[in-house]
């Protein structure tokens, strides 16, 4: 495993539809995405390796990610518990956010 000093970064692969979360240059977690039929990404899935765990990534991850994507000026709808929690606990700047909703009641 990588040392705990090693750079983290945070990178947006459209290809692939995930942020994606390293350190050093190994692999360490991801956020998928993909856009709805409002162009909004939806944001269904984040998994940080299990060799990761216990660091803070996920969180440094989906901080970075919807950091990104407000200065893009997209609107996300979280749908992964992590993503939900972190915007209960945080704001991001200029972040749209289209709480998804069940039977018109806010899911999540």
């Amino acid at each position: 495993m990588p040392d705990t000093d090693d750079e983290l970064t945070v990178e947006r692969d459209d290809a692939e539809g995930r942020y994606e979360i390293r350190v050093g240059d190994v692999l360490a977690g991801y956020t998928v995405f993909y856009t709805d039929g409002h162009g909004r990404l939806v944001l269904p899935h984040t998994e940080i390796d299990p060799a990761f765990r216990g660091r803070g990534l996920a969180g440094i991850l989906v901080a970075e990610a919807l950091a990104d994507i407000a200065e893009r000026g997209e609107t996300v709808v979280p749908l992964c518990p992590v993503v939900v929690k972190y915007l209960r606990e945080h704001t991001v700047p200029g972040l749209e956010v289209a709480w998804p909703t069940l039977d018109g009641k806010p899911v999540g």
